[in-house]
């Protein structure tokens, strides 16, 4: 469905365990009037259960639509983002979701390892909350004016 500027409306799925990330993240976008649908789950697993329709996410097609985009961090309880993102794309489903990791860490082995499993890009968090709103409008402005993303026609993963 395409949103005011004439771009296609999407769901954004972050995975990140900290609420005042999630909290932020969503008044970033909501400042930087960003019309797509912002959902949230709370590490590596929950992400992968709503992937794949399993667990909480079983009979919720409706209420859990396929992302159009991932924002995830690395470090979760669980399972990390480290093992999320190798599981998403070596899924053949999954794997054209395009996962901006989006993390505290700077540490080169968990950058190299993300482009190793094939994430889009590798941001890390500022510490700044002003600079943390730049850096999630930068995400909508790239991600969502620029760049083309395939259509959610994809169906989703057989259970």
């Amino acid at each position: 469905m395409p949103s005011a500027n004439g771009h296609q409306t999407m769901t954004i799925l972050m995975a990140e365990d900290d609420p005042d990330d999630r909290i932020l993240t969503r008044e970033a976008m909501e400042s930087a009037h960003v019309a797509n649908d912002l959902r949230f789950v709370n590490d590596g697993q929950y992400l992968m259960d709503y992937l794949r329709r399993e667990g909480d996410y079983a009979d919720s097609d409706a209420e859990a639509p396929m992302p159009g985009i991932i924002l995830l961090d690395l470090n979760m309880p669980r399972m990390d983002g480290r093992e999320a993102l190798a599981e998403i794309k070596a899924d053949p489903e999954l794997r054209k979701i395009p996962v901006v990791v989006l993390t505290t860490s700077k540490a080169e082995e968990d950058i190299g390892r993300s482009y190793q499993h094939h994430a889009n890009c590798y941001i890390t968090k500022p510490v700044d909350i002003e600079k943390f709103r730049q850096v999630v409008s930068a995400i909508e402005s790239f991600w969502f004016t620029v760049v083309e993303l395939p259509r959610d026609d994809h169906p989703a993963p057989a259970r």
